[in-house]
């Protein structure tokens, strides 16, 4: 990693005005596919997750994040996006729902496994979802902070802020494994991720935070996506995010 260009990121965040990000009271879905540039199924997959950055919903509807993970890795191409803390949650998740096996491609959405189609993206009615509470992020001064007004009845649990720094436009030349000489763009890779716990302050949920640092510099497009949960939890109950500068 190459560190001057995480601190020119805070600094562009301070020189600017601050980046609001926030989610409004209805439920905002949480759609994670779990990939590897070593498996030759994913690519469908990842063009899929891909093309949502041109639909109006994004953000507003639902945070995409594309977590890779290794154990494709031993056929003969380590994937520079994937980690052991992403295979780790993708087997946390199959293990909350019960699934005895992970496999690739693999989405989720809401800490569920999901199966999309082309016509499916994640929006849901809103009479089914005005209770889920709301989540803002401000960015700036170098700091980021956090906020979560729960639904009531949920004021007095405790919660967790998980917070992915992604990453968008690119690109990798393949030269082993199941996609040797394949080319793969990426979009909304996971690029670091990280959890704070949130404080209660009344019916306010909040946090102060620095960016976690990508362990990739090149992307072409920056985004972050937000995410809060029971704390120890893994299904989201609110989640935001946009656009980096």
């Amino acid at each position: 990693m190459r560190p001057f260009l995480f601190l020119a990121t805070a600094l562009a965040l301070s020189a600017t005005e601050p980046l609001r990000f926030a989610s409004g009271p209805g439920h905002v879905a949480l759609l994670e596919l779990y990939t590897s540039e070593g498996c030759s199924s994913c690519p469908p997959a990842e063009r899929w997750l891909g093309a949502l950055r041109d639909d109006p919903g994004l953000w507003r509807d639902f945070v995409p994040v594309a977590f890779h993970v290794d154990y494709w890795n031993r056929l003969g191409w380590p994937d520079r996006f994937s980690t052991r803390a992403f295979t780790q949650r993708q087997y946390a998740l199959a293990a909350a729902w019960g699934g005895g096996s992970v496999y690739t491609p693999c989405f989720v959405r809401d800490g569920a496994e999901w199966h999309p189609s082309e016509e499916a993206v994640p929006r849901d009615a809103p009479a089914a979802n005005e209770h889920a509470g709301t989540l803002t992020l401000v960015l700036g001064d170098g700091m980021a902070r956090a906020e979560f007004l729960p639904a009531p009845a949920r004021v007095q649990e405790r919660f967790e802020l998980h917070i992915a720094l992604l990453g968008g436009s690119l690109v990798s030349k393949v030269t082993a494994g199941e996609n040797a000489g394949a080319t793969l763009q990426q979009e909304f890779v996971a690029l670091a991720l990280a959890t704070h716990l949130l404080v209660a302050e009344g019916s306010s949920h909040r946090t102060e935070f620095s960016l976690p640092p990508p362990t990739v510099t090149d992307a072409g497009r920056r985004a972050l996506a937000a995410w809060v949960t029971r704390q120890g939890a893994l299904a989201p109950i609110q989640a935001t995010g946009g656009w980096l500068p």
